[in-house]
């Protein structure tokens, strides 16, 4: 059984990678607070790791800082030592239940450092949608060994998927380009 071209699963897998990068994205620190930061930290409770929006409630009371309301009294450590492990350079006071992060000014070397980052991300993503590209023309090539599309087709499906391609990796580079002006804004 050959494999269906379907240009439309290859542009949602696209798609997929440019999501994953802006959820990369959202959790680089900016200089402005965002529940976005403290989102993926996971922390040990109950004998398990779970995501802090389960253990707690994140809100940005100022423009500078975080608050966590932990719901159980008894994780308000447990919450306190994840967001310290997780590397942020994110430093909690403890207030009761609460957990209060200021969002310290970056300077020029650390916007640098989070640029670099961002471009990372962006690289990985690029990469995943070069991969669906590869996969997508892999599919054309053999059926069109298989004889169950003409070489027309063939030329046809390999522009669609070069052109999904493109527009997939000029979003990226659009996405990329937002963050590095939000990263480097003083």
């Amino acid at each position: 059984m050959t494999a269906v071209f379907d240009i439309n699963d290859l542009k949602r897998r696209m798609q997929a990678s440019i999501a994953s990068l802006k959820h990369e994205l959202g959790g680089l620190r900016t200089g402005r607070a965002s529940a976005s930061l403290v989102e993926p930290i996971h922390v040990e409770a109950y004998g398990s790791a779970m995501p802090m929006n389960q253990v707690a409630t994140v809100s940005v009371p100022e423009p500078r800082m975080i608050s966590i309301q932990v719901w159980d009294k008894g994780m308000v450590q447990a919450v306190d030592k994840a967001i310290r492990n997780a590397n942020l350079g994110l430093t909690p006071a403890i207030e009761g239940q609460v957990l209060r992060i200021r969002i310290p000014e970056l300077n020029e070397q650390r916007r640098k450092e989070l640029a670099k980052i961002a471009h990372k991300y962006a690289e990985e993503a690029r990469v995943a949608v070069r991969h669906v590209r590869r996969d997508g023309l892999d599919i054309v090539k053999k059926q069109l060994k298989d004889k169950a599309i003409g070489e027309d087709d063939e030329k046809r499906h390999e522009a669609e998927v070069q052109k999904a391609t493109d527009a997939a990796i000029a979003e990226i580079d659009q996405v990329l380009a937002g963050k590095e002006k939000e990263i480097m804004q003083v």
